[in-house]
């Protein structure tokens, strides 16, 4: 019993499976029993459509309808019909989850839950391992190829006490797959903006050893979306120009547009390879690498304003509207990036005594480069000049050990030990071209810094009664912080180097779940969660194009939160089921970006951050053919309690929409899949103090109803045509850049 009472604090999540793929599985993807005959999976179907096997929420198997968290799942079949690009595309339906990608298929997805501002704050695994990296937390979404997906877990809440510190508004778990028979998968598409797409991937299991390997290739021109927006000056003294639109900045100040610089074309590979080896009936190995290469640039850039002879002018004084701008050709450029990054995971789990179960696992996210190029402001031209080059190399690996095991026939208990280690590097070195990112010459800045986190965790899952079911965990997460320095080439006081610091947090989380009936599953549960600052937040600072410094802070204390949710869950026969929860989180020592001065912010400790709101969501099944779903949330956050900067108090936070909602439909009549979704996100904010209230310029985070249709058709046994319009209304808007307008993509899948 003393086991049974220690372990007593938090509780977690479930996910489902699709139809087919409705088995067992564990983090690695990989099914624990032998797969049912095709006639009695379909009949489950029909019987438990929504009540399927979930890992994430408990790290063990369960009941979708017996976790103690609110939880939802993508399944393999969802990606397929809905003719993902992007995962996060993947999830973006999910009640209590904002999707922000500014510039379509590129990098800048975010993914937050439950109002907790950015991506550092939400986990993100795969099979089990973290992909928030080592420098700011943030996720590459590029990383992975949607078909390599076997489904997706998204547990909402805060799971510190399984997870650790990235976990404040839940865990997303990518769950890979892992085919148990020869299969090869040959797929294409093209779409707007020259958008060209490949993919091919090849699986077999030999006896024992089973072998996935995978390879796809995304590229496109791209569209303009980054705009020169500049402010008229006194002085009639010039060229005169025509051209200019008139608009304003997002907090109505009048302004111009006067170009743009040029579309941004991008291209990503990605491979991998997974293997596992069934070493007994009971026990297993794994390993799986994958490497993810992305590289973006900006084509011409194109001045609106025109001569008298008709020929765009990009430098000097031009006038126009009563007034004049100062050009430079750098006002119209902006340089390339690119990133490389490698994969390892690895792991062992077997069947011990009285039924236990150990899992051990570790893994390496290992990014050998992150680089983008700045052209110098006021001296760059089309045609060269300097520059600068940024390149943040990083590491971020990780172990757990855990063992679950059964008490008394009735109860579980799970008890684990984890160690996660980030570092990273940030050098950057003048260019004597900006077209050339080989050029490098000098340094003229660098920052970097460590940080390590030791944990164990454990959980009970205690059978009260028949129908009441309570669980019960705890974390403690002992970070340092360590090695961190910055050095500003020829300033006073650097290089400078910063002392070590050090944390030691316990999180616990307790849960219940009470079922009166059968189809009611009664929910609530409280926890505490903790994130430490990054080596970003902590150590780097550097200087935008604009000339605004953003400072790091050595002297950054971690985040805590608390955090309660009640929720029912209605089952209306087996077809249709109805979600409602209530959720509320409290984060102290929130770290925001503080604006000291128009030239400067700095990372600093806010006192108190509050977001509270209720997630709906409906699915209904009415025949076969026929899904029909949607859902609502409703978010308050805002910024309660903040010394360093009180104009903040009172505030939305930054990122976040106070109103979603989402819906569709999905029919198949013989072999043709119809899908069809609508998605609505109100404005967000991105100023601390709410002043940027102009929607539709340049720079604001607009409201947007965006409605996607994809249609699958299967011709013969092994070809699949796929045709997709995302955006069919052309809605547009800004997410600070221009939004992708209506887009639409064709493709064909060949599988045998």
């Amino acid at each position: 019993m003393a086991v049974l009472l220690l372990a007593i604090a938090l509780p977690s999540a479930g996910f489902s499976d699709e139809a087919q793929e409705k088995l067992p599985a564990d983090e690695s993807g990989s099914a624990s029993r032998k797969a049912p005959k095709q006639e009695d999976q379909a009949q489950a179907v029909k019987d438990h459509r929504f009540d399927e096997v979930v890992v994430t929420a408990t790290r063990t198997e369960k009941s979708l309808s017996d976790v103690p968290a609110a939880v939802s799942v993508v399944t393999r079949e969802d990606i397929a019909n809905r003719n993902v690009q992007k995962i996060d595309e993947a999830i973006d339906l999910v009640p209590g989850l904002f999707d922000k990608r500014s510039k379509g298929l590129d990098t800048t997805g975010r993914v937050i839950l439950r109002g907790i501002p950015e991506q550092k704050r939400t986990l993100v695994l795969v099979d089990g391992q973290p992909l928030n990296n080592g420098y700011t937390g943030l996720v590459d979404w590029n990383s992975f190829n949607p078909e390599d997906i076997q489904r997706i877990e998204v547990a909402r809440g805060p799971f510190s006490s399984l997870y650790g510190g990235n976990a404040m508004g839940g865990v997303i778990n990518i769950i890979t797959r892992m085919p148990e028979k020869r299969e090869i998968t040959l797929k294409g598409g093209y779409g707007s903006d020259n958008y060209w797409t490949s993919y091919g991937s090849y699986g077999d299991k030999f006896d024992r050893l089973s072998v996935f390997m995978s390879y796809g290739h995304k590229e496109s021109d791209g569209y303009p979306t980054d705009f020169i927006v500049s402010k008229l000056s006194t002085g009639k003294v010039g060229t005169p120009v025509t051209g200019a639109i008139p608009t304003t900045d997002t907090s109505g100040s009048a302004a111009y547009i006067i170009g743009n610089k040029g579309d941004n074309h991008w291209w990503t590979d990605s491979g991998s390879i997974k293997l596992q080896y069934d070493i007994t009936p009971n026990s297993k190995a794994y390993f799986s690498y994958r490497n993810n290469q992305y590289g973006y640039g900006y084509d011409n850039p194109e001045s609106y304003l025109l001569n008298a002879n008709g020929s765009p002018v990009y430098s000097g004084y031009v006038t126009f509207g009563g007034g004049r701008i100062r050009l430079t050709e750098s006002m119209f450029l902006n340089g390339g990036g690119s990133t490389m990054e490698n994969y390892y995971n690895a792991g062992y789990e077997t069947k011990l005594f009285d039924s236990a179960t150990l899992k051990i696992s570790g893994g390496l996210l290992d990014m050998p480069s992150n680089w983008y190029v700045t052209p110098t402001s006021g001296t760059a031209t089309r045609t060269g000049g300097t520059g600068k080059i940024s390149d943040t190399p990083s590491q971020q690996y990780y172990t757990d050990v855990q063992l679950s095991f059964p008490v008394m026939d009735r109860h579980l208990i799970t008890v684990g030990t984890a160690f996660r280690h980030d570092e990273a590097t940030n050098q950057e070195y003048n260019l004597t071209s900006w077209l050339n990112s080989d050029a490098r010459t000098t340094l003229s800045y660098m920052a970097e810094g460590k940080d390590n986190i030791f944990s164990f965790y454990s959980q009970a899952e205690i059978a009260l009664l028949p129908n009441v079911t309570l669980y019960g965990g705890f974390r403690g997460d002992y970070w340092e912080t360590y090695d961190g320095m910055a050095n500003q080439v020829g300033s006073d006081g650097y290089p400078a180097s910063y002392a070590s610091k050090s944390e030691f947090s316990i999180n616990p989380k307790g849960s219940v779940v009470y079922k009166p009936l059968e189809s009611t599953a009664l929910r609530a549960s409280i926890g505490t969660a903790f994130r430490a600052p990054n080596v970003y937040e902590l150590y780097r600072t550097w200087v935008s194009s604009g000339g605004v410094t953003y400072q790091g802070n050595p002297n950054l204390d971690p985040e805590t939160s608390v955090s309660w949710d009640v929720g029912v869950e209605q089952k209306l026969g087996s077809r249709s089921v109805a979600k409602l929860t209530y959720f509320h989180n409290t984060i102290d020592n929130f770290i925001y970006i503080q604006s000291l001065t128009s030239t400067l912010n700095i990372q600093t400790n806010a006192g108190e951050a509050e977001t509270k709101g209720v997630e709906l969501e409906v699915e209904t099944r009415p025949w076969d053919w026929l899904k029909l779903f949607g859902s609502a949330t409703y978010t308050d956050s805002v910024m309660l309690n903040n010394p360093a900067n009180p104009l903040t108090e009172g505030k939305q936070l930054t990122g976040v929409p106070k109103y979603m909602y989402a819906l569709g439909g999905e029919t198949t009549w013989r072999d043709l899949t119809l899908t069809l979704t609508g998605r609505y996100a109100s404005k967000q904010y991105n100023n601390d103090r709410n002043t940027d209230v102009v929607s539709g310029v340049y720079g604001s985070y607009d409201a947007f109803f965006l409605v996607d249709l994809c249609a699958r058709y299967k011709v013969g046994k092994w070809t699949t045509l796929d045709f997709g319009v995302s955006n069919i209304l052309d809605e547009q808007y800004y997410s600070y850049y221009k939004a992708p307008g209506r887009k639409y993509f064709g493709g064909v899948t060949v599988k045998f």
